[in-house]
């Protein structure tokens, strides 16, 4: 029987959010910008949607802004910097590829990225703080980290940036990739903390292809195109609504399961154990999800994923945007204090609420296996 461990990666969407999806498509085909009756039912349930995410994540529909997913919402925020006389950006070494690809476009406009450290891959707040100047226009740090799930101090954070920022006029814009955090962790932190964040619904058994981009103030927010002026002017094209819907199904499911952090927690727990036993290291700090779990063995990671994989056993060895360019992950555990070594053999094992206490004792069985 396969199982599948990689769901930080991206998740089977659940049956429930699928019906929702075809369901939209039939009921609300027309497009929610025109002016008849079918596009005014479609802008309807666009904005039943919206008030329905935004209740379940406990903030206002206004602070909601529909996108392609996660990447997008990321280059959103970003590219908006460019309107702006360059600055300083206060971030980590460990943040995902969609957020510092575009550090390196920033740079070559004349704007300066300071790095903070991130000691076992989490960020100490007093070093945010003592990297702010007043040059300091944007502090970007992610609320849980895709490659060994180390949850980041997203309040403490925003009490350095606060500290700082007392009796000064200006404000410094305070951005979090949020994408494993959506569904899976309490989000009250995060959205009281930060000014803007980013989540896409495939990590949470929804469909790709449709994301969010929470933005705290709207009228502070101006992107770089707004082309036909969907989603009140920041965000242009026809909305995806059926992906919407089958979003909010998704993320539903997630939240409305009191259960799954009990079983994630139950399951990581057998998992550390177990790796532990076979005698490899974990890079997992143990304030991290219990969705994720990195670890290095004895071989390097492409060659162990394969054989994990030659068993039915579906792992990472790391983000799988970083398997598009190697290194990423390897370059974010090194930044983190793990060997270089360590590094190139680490493997991610990931899971959604979904996954039971047996799959993962069948995990560690073929990984005996594979240990000899």
């Amino acid at each position: 029987m396969e199982r599948y461990f990689d769901a930080a990666s991206t998740t089977r969407i659940s049956s429930k959010a699928l019906e929702a999806i075809l369901l939209a498509e039939e009921s609300f085909f027309a497009n929610p910008s025109s002016l008849h009756k079918e596009g005014y039912r479609a802008k309807e349930e666009l904005e039943r949607l919206r008030f329905n995410i935004a209740k379940l994540l406990c903030v206002d529909s206004n602070n909601l802004v529909f996108t392609s997913g996660a990447t997008e919402s990321i280059a959103a925020f970003f590219s908006s910097l460019l309107f702006n006389e360059p600055g300083e950006i206060v971030t980590t070494r460990i943040e995902h590829e969609a957020l510092s690809s575009y550090l390196q476009v920033l740079s070559r406009f004349g704007w300066t990225i300071k790095y903070v450290k991130s000691k076992k891959g989490i960020v100490n707040p007093s070093d945010i703080y003592s990297s702010l100047s007043d040059k300091t226009k944007v502090v970007a740090v992610m609320s849980v980290n895709n490659v060994t799930g180390a949850i980041e101090p997203i309040k403490e954070i925003r009490e350095a940036i606060d500290s700082f920022e007392d009796g000064k006029r200006r404000k410094i814009q305070f951005f979090s990739d949020s994408v494993q955090l959506l569904g899976k962790l309490d989000s009250t932190p995060l959205f009281s903390s930060v000014d803007y964040a980013s989540f896409s619904a495939h990590k949470i058994n929804g469909p790709r292809g449709i994301g969010l981009l929470y933005v705290k103030n709207p009228n502070s927010f101006h992107p770089l195109s707004s082309a036909g002026g969907q989603e009140r002017g920041k965000r242009g094209g026809t909305e995806n609504l059926a992906a919407i819907a089958g979003f909010e199904v998704a993320l539903r499911e997630w939240i409305e399961d009191n259960k799954k952090e009990k079983r994630a927690e139950e399951i990581n727990k057998l998992l550390r154990e177990g790796i532990a036993s076979l005698g490899y290291s974990i890079n997992s700090p143990s304030l991290a999800s219990p969705y994720i779990l990195s670890f290095s063995t004895d071989l390097p990671s492409e060659v162990y994923t394969r054989m994990l994989s030659d068993k039915g056993f579906y792992v990472s060895s790391g983000s799988a945007c970083s398997n598009n360019a190697k290194g990423k992950s390897e370059a974010i555990l090194e930044a983190m204090g793990v060997k270089h070594i360590d590094a190139t053999h680490a493997v991610r094992i990931s899971f959604d609420r979904n996954v039971k206490k047996e799959d993962a004792s069948s995990l560690l069985k073929a990984m005996e296996e594979i240990n000899g």
